[in-house]
């Protein structure tokens, strides 16, 4: 259906603007003045030709993409509106407006349509698997069900800025080690490719064999200089080749298991798909969400397929009777921590509280164990190319080394 942005009057005669679906622009001038809302002016906003998915966007504009901030804001705002006393469609009307971006005003719209045609809040925002999760869609549906929905939503709110803290905190702690390599690398391949030929231009006359770091540092420079645009092709087609194998299923899985193999990476991954889990988990059962369903939710939301596996198994389990943290246990693959705690959890009655100090823990962890890796990995960087430009500098002066003790 098209999507018209207007311009207008309302009934005390102040300027109000957003959009409306309908079927031509004639139809939305009535929409809009059966609401006491009067068009001053009005025009089809540009729809997409081809959709990658029903109610998605197209497929040409990949920056059009709905982010986790809006939604979060989106969530945040319709749960204190719903608490206020408003209902669901005027709150939902109420955030078309103040929403920025045209994409996601677009989605809203058709939401609100879509409850006043008679869907349920979930059914009509599961028409849109590329922007709400399953996570989120089940525990809207929870929240209806319950008669909470304004609970869910702040509680929701309050998951997602958890986790986008988290990942801005792991972003932020890798951006300066990230950049520090950048550089590094940078200042080294312009030494290698014009400084390194300019010095050892001197040793091409020089008549005898050079020692070895210098036909190495020489050999190094000359097929930087020469074959560069090769090595970056050959660098551009791995990643692209790396990326093309991970989208695949045997790709992802031995990704997966080889990050979950490596000494200190291992122990992150592990530790972040754990807090996902385990916090995920926890927010559904609070919410009247079955424990079957919830686990058939959680384990697309692991981040690491080998992971996700074990849930799938664990869920296989719970499902002939047995308790979460028995068959968590069996897969080795939970820190044993964490399975005491659901262990505990679960004869106390209180999982869904246990469930969220597991996730504070090992979120608290994460952080730890970023601080520490980047403390190690600056120094690192800097001793390698202390390594490179010390390697650089001897190679360049043992030949001038040698010339004077020819000359003594």
């Amino acid at each position: 259906m098209p999507v018209f942005e207007y311009t207008a009057l309302n009934a005390k005669g102040k300027n109000v603007s957003g959009i409306v679906d309908c079927e031509s622009a004639r139809v939305a001038r009535q929409k809009l003045r059966a609401t006491r809302i009067f068009p001053v002016t009005i025009k089809e906003l540009s729809h997409p030709t081809k959709k990658t998915e029903k109610g998605s966007l197209p497929a040409f504009r990949p920056f059009a993409r709905v982010s986790n901030s809006e939604i979060t804001m989106m969530t945040r705002q319709i749960a204190t509106l719903l608490t206020a006393g408003f209902p669901l469609v005027t709150a939902i009307d109420t955030l078309i407006k103040q929403t920025g971006s045209p994409a996601f005003q677009k989605i809203i719209s058709r939401v609100k349509d879509s409850i006043e045609e008679g869907k349920s809040f979930a059914a009509a925002l599961s028409d849109y698997p590329g922007t709400f999760s399953q996570v989120y869609i089940n525990m809207i549906r929870a929240g209806e069900a319950s008669g909470t929905l304004e609970i869910v939503l702040e509680r929701l709110a309050d998951i997602s800025e958890s986790q986008s803290a988290l990942t801005s905190k792991i972003k932020a702690a890798l951006v300066y080690p990230l950049f520090m390599a950048f550089i590094g690398t940078v200042v080294l391949f312009l030494l290698l490719t014009f400084v390194v030929p300019n010095m050892t231009t001197i040793f091409s006359d020089m008549g005898q064999t050079l020692p070895l770091p210098t036909r190495i540092l020489i050999g190094t420079s000359d097929l930087l200089s020469t074959w560069w645009w090769i090595i970056a092709l050959l660098f551009a087609g791995a990643i692209y080749g790396f990326t093309t194998f991970k989208k695949t299923e045997k790709g992802a899985l031995m990704v997966d298991r080889f990050l979950l193999n490596l000494p200190i990476v291992g122990d992150l991954v592990t530790k972040l798909a754990v807090a996902r889990f385990s916090r995920t988990l926890g927010s559904l059962l609070e919410n009247g969400v079955s424990m079957m369903s919830a686990l058939e939710v959680v384990k697309n939301v692991a981040g690491n397929i080998i992971i996700s596996k074990t849930i799938a198994g664990a869920t296989k389990e719970v499902e002939q009777g047995h308790e979460l943290g028995v068959a968590l246990s069996a897969t080795k693959t939970f820190p044993f921590l964490c399975i005491q705690m659901i262990k505990v959890g679960e004869q106390s009655g209180e999982l869904e509280t246990m469930l969220n100090k597991v996730a504070d823990v090992y979120e608290k962890e994460v952080e730890v164990s970023l601080v520490s890796m980047t403390a190690l990995l600056e120094p690192t960087i800097i001793l390698l190319m202390g390594v490179v430009v010390g390697f650089i500098v001897f190679s360049i002066c043992l030949p001038i080394f040698e010339m004077n003790q020819l000359i003594k």
